[in-house]
């Protein structure tokens, strides 16, 4: 192994956050004290009446409170035209272990009510409605964070970091692309009180720890989401005009062994064109290419910001070559060949891995190997010594950037920890983690994990193809599941996921205007479906009365026309019956 680059101790950062706190409630106040010995003296009042906030110094109450409860952290506060609320979590799950600081979920949060003004009929209705965005946000999954170490920075940034910017609070040394509550935050950084906790939009933190060559190992996989385009799989397809895409997401492998640390990198995301495919009732929707003379620019600025942040990068473009899908491939295709130095690879994974063939994805990765075995991996001594740099990365997608990606990413995932494992003698050059079988499992299990949690918070339900990566092969169980998970999706995409796009682009702060300027929406599902389930009902005790009573066949012919006519009616104006986001649009 060569050596180069400088060394830092890794993972030991400056300004942690205070671990425990205390709630402290008034009549009139809401008062939140450190009792963290590393941060004395450190407290803040949040008025119930306005949510003016007010640092307070010293350890003396003025008064008793009403009620004193222990709290894991403050998320931030949200200003409302209802009032203001503060985001606490209230209790926390340790997960594991990043750089050797512990690791936590958020497991659950609550928001505070801080307003007494009187408002007005239509300000209540809006109130109400905030009120059960704030019920879904208070349940928010895959929300990690450490009180030490700063999770939105890989291994290999982490490492370069520059001195003044390493000795900075964790808030600032954060990258704000993967802060969740980075919009809750800014009014108690503002008032420069410690008493604050950013949370990661990390979909997944999985680790699992082994036996190599009598020495132990841990590998740990985390994904961190973008929040620049956040949102559920219909409401946020494509790219914005910025070049944000949607479902991007960073996932690093880590690899740690006899003190020596390899990190792989790779990331994912939506196809970075301007299209969508609003949910109208049908099981799968058509998509449609937004034409926009900014589309050329749009491609361009997301490949130029992966670049810089990554070096090379290799697309791995898995979707169909006919239908809908095909028509998107192609135009994607057709904006690639204008960057001629990114490389683009077309791999029809439906066509190519039929019937659970996931040995076909060699073809893509003998297609592919060279360049990936040139980006490499990131690797550092037990002395923070860096001996090799990453230098690109691939970036994956399908349509949703989940299940035929995930599989994909695994491979890849996999031929970088043998190569990292044979680097470092545990394995000879011909061997692979296939040929130990508790190995093989434990990895196997670690991206199967990975895969349902980031398709948990796109779709709400967990990944499809979860057989490929738990055993390489489809299975009649996993066939079941997956049938069973197709029609949650259906169900959540067309009559759930309005609300949930409208509570994420509250909390991240892109709403269109002012929160309190709600779109009108009308929602006809209870109706329509009383009305078809109805129809259908009637219509068949009147058939089956027909049976026995002819008389009756002309009225159970009239009511089965009625009932067709209105599921026809349902079905063309599917879109109006469907949840649909209230407070931004889709781009």
């Amino acid at each position: 192994m060569e050596a180069g680059g400088g060394s830092r101790d890794v993972g030991l950062q400056q300004g942690f956050c205070c671990r425990e706190l205390e709630l402290e409630e008034y009549p009139d106040k809401y008062v939140i004290r450190s009792l963290d010995p590393n941060v004395p003296d450190q407290a803040f009042s949040v008025s119930r009446s306005d949510g003016d906030i007010k640092l307070l110094t010293g350890d003396a109450k003025s008064e008793n409170p009403t009620k004193v409860s222990q709290i894991f952290g403050v998320v931030g506060i949200l200003r409302l035209i209802s009032g203001t609320y503060i985001l606490v979590i209230s209790s926390r799950k340790e997960v594991g272990t990043y750089l050797g600081f512990p690791v936590y979920s958020a497991m659950t949060m609550k928001f505070l009510s801080c307003s007494e003004a009187w408002r007005t009929s239509k300000e209540k209705r809006d109130e109400d409605y905030f009120m059960s965005l704030l019920r879904i946000v208070e349940s928010t999954p895959g929300l990690y964070y450490s009180y030490e170490s700063d999770l939105t920075l890989n291994l290999q940034r982490s490492c370069k970091l520059d001195e003044v910017r390493f000795s900075k609070p964790l808030w600032k040394q954060a990258d704000p692309r993967y802060v969740w509550n980075k919009n809750l935050l800014e009014d108690l950084i503002e008032h420069k009180t410690l008493l604050v906790l950013y949370l990661n939009k990390i979909l997944s933190f999985q680790t699992t720890e082994l036996i190599l060559k009598d020495s132990p190992a841990k590998i740990t996989l985390i994904s961190r989401r973008c929040n620049r385009r956040l949102g559920t799989r219909m409401w946020r397809r494509g790219a914005n005009l910025e070049g944000d895409t949607a479902n991007f997401i960073e996932t690093e492998q880590l690899l740690e062994l006899e003190g020596f640390k390899f990190s792989f990198l790779q990331v994912r995301g939506s196809i970075p064109l301007l299209w969508e495919q609003i949910v109208d009732l049908s099981y799968k929707p058509r998509l449609q290419i937004i034409g926009h003379e900014e589309t050329a620019k749009v491609v361009e600025r997301h490949f130029n910001d992966l670049i810089q942040r990554y070096g090379t990068i290799i697309v791995l473009d898995l979707t169909d070559k006919h239908g809908d899908e095909g028509q998107l491939s192609s135009a994607f295709a057709s904006e690639m060949e204008k960057l001629a130095h990114v490389r683009y690879v077309s791999f029809d994974f439906h066509y190519q891995c039929a019937k659970g063939k996931l040995e076909n994805l060699k073809i893509l990765y003998d297609e592919i190997s060279e360049d990936v075995q040139k980006q490499g991996y990131f690797l550092i001594n037990a002395e923070g010594v860096i001996l090799q740099e990453q230098t690109g990365v691939a970036r994956a997608n399908c349509i949703d950037c989940l299940d035929r990606t995930n599989v994909t990413q695994c491979y890849l995932a996999r031929k970088s920890l043998n190569s990292q494992l044979q680097r470092m003698g545990a394995f000879s050059s011909s061997d692979c983690i296939t040929l130990y079988a508790d190995i093989d499992e434990a990895f196997k299990m670690l991206w199967a994990e990975h895969g349902d949690e980031i398709s948990l918070e796109y779709t709400g339900t967990l990944a499809l193809k979860g057989d490929l990566v738990r055993y390489g092969r489809q299975t009649i169980t996993g066939l079941i599941k997956d049938g069973i998970t197709a029609l949650s999706r259906y169900y959540l995409n067309n009559f759930q996921d309005g609300l949930r796009q409208d509570a994420l682009d509250l909390i991240s702060g892109r709403c269109d205007g002012p929160p309190s300027q709600l779109k009108d929406s009308l929602s006809y599902v209870p109706v329509a479906s009383a009305l078809i389930i109805g129809g259908l009902t009637v219509t068949s005790f009147s058939l089956n009365q027909a049976g026995r009573h002819p008389q009756h066949f002309l009225s159970s012919i009239l009511l089965a026309g009625l009932a067709a006519g209105v599921m026809a009616a349902v079905k063309a104006n599917g879109r109006q019956f469907c949840s649909r986001p209230r407070l931004c649009g889709l781009f």
